[in-house]
């Protein structure tokens, strides 16, 4: 009696948490669709979908073996939410990058390079950051650079000089300059640099700090219109990351700390509602080819990231393999960095490179521009 009772509880806590691993799933389904300006709480539910995928594959097996009908509920979610699973995994692996591009090919680098400091709060060691993170770039020879969390700074000072050390090579560039301090001498915030001449260039601000730029590069006969952008961050502090240690290992703080961190969230996931809005708006303006890369601050499975796609490549779904983690900090499936090319090109070639000197991973691709 005791055994048959264990079983059927067991069964139902089994049922109870495959439904509920379904519910949630589906949920995050209804991202694309919902703004998370005014829908802010579905943004939750985008950060985990890999998992949620996981899990639906696990229950699909174990129903398998157990009651095979029961699977059905599993794959019929799948199937439902196909859209989902479709930009969260890679199944398209090209060849790695090599440091001298094919003939004809326009290569782009995308990378929040974090204000250069490296990993250390070290001065010494942030100088060599510097350079090393320079000549990463520069190794690959790229046509178009576009770094987010650029800093520079005017003066006699050539170690905080941060532009003389691309102008040599991309005499072009523009620079958003978001943030400005020291009477003007200190500037930062997103940068696009080009081998080829720039014939005009374009900010739009957001609604708070940051902003969208872009850049028209005369490549040949051809214009092609560059975006990038920094979305908004969650913002997390050194604090933050300490209270999200006391919420996994459920400390006497966590419900001050979920609080906390729920409240910054709540806030990036409403903001980047708005920033997504712009940057579709520029992007469907936009009279030539375009590319827009940056910092989305946001995974796959979220409303910033289908508005602002739309019907532009991933670079990364058209050339890559797995997860692609770009953010290296809280979770092995941050894929928040992305390059975006416009139906006018063909992705060639796309690559991530870990030089273990940001927390980003700087992204590399060759485009074609289609004839």
């Amino acid at each position: 009696m005791a055994r048959r009772f264990l079983r059927r509880a067991t069964k139902t806590l089994v049922v109870i948490l495959n439904l509920t691993i379904v519910v949630l799933f589906l949920l995050a389904c209804l991202s694309p669709f919902l703004n998370t300006a005014n829908w802010w709480m579905i943004g939750f539910t985008g950060l985990i979908v890999p998992y949620l995928i996981i899990g639906l594959i696990f229950f699909i097996i174990f129903w398998l073996i157990v009651k095979p009908k029961l699977a059905l509920v599993s794959v019929a979610a799948l199937l439902i939410g196909f859209q989902q699973v479709n930009v969260v995994f890679a199944w398209k692996p090209g060849p790695a990058v090599s440091e001298r591009k094919r003939e004809g090919l326009l290569r782009v680098i995308s990378w929040n390079i974090q204000s250069f400091n490296g990993f250390t709060k070290d001065k010494k060691v942030r100088k060599l950051a510097r350079t090393e993170v320079v000549e990463s770039i520069l190794k690959f020879e790229p046509d178009i650079v576009c770094l987010q969390e650029f800093n520079h700074k005017e003066g006699r000072d050539p170690e905080s000089n941060n532009l003389s050390l691309f102008t040599k090579r991309y005499p072009y560039y523009h620079f958003s300059k978001d943030y400005v301090r020291d009477g003007g001498e200190y500037q930062s915030g997103c940068i696009i640099f080009s081998k080829y001449p720039i014939a005009n260039t374009g900010k739009i601000k957001y609604p708070v700090a940051e902003s969208l730029i872009y850049a028209d590069i005369l490549k040949g006969q051809d214009t092609i219109r560059v975006f990038t952008t920094h979305l908004q961050s969650f913002k997390f502090k050194e604090a933050d990351y300490t209270d999200l240690e006391k919420i996994k290992d459920q400390d006497d703080e966590g419900l001050r700390a979920s609080k906390n961190i729920v409240r910054k969230m709540r806030l990036a996931f409403k903001r980047r509602g708005v920033q997504a809005g712009i940057v579709r708006t520029e992007l469907d303006k936009s009279p030539y080819a375009s590319i827009i890369c940056g910092d989305f601050n946001d995974v796959p499975n979220s409303y910033t990231y289908f508005h602002i796609k739309g019907t532009l490549q991933d670079a990364f779904l058209k050339k890559g393999f797995g997860i692609g983690r770009s953010f290296i900090a809280l979770a092995p499936t941050l894929r928040i960095d992305y390059i975006l090319a416009g139906p006018a090109f063909t992705v060639k070639m796309f690559d991530m490179v870990d030089e273990g000197l940001s927390d980003h991973i700087m992204l590399v691709s060759d485009l074609q521009l289609k004839k």
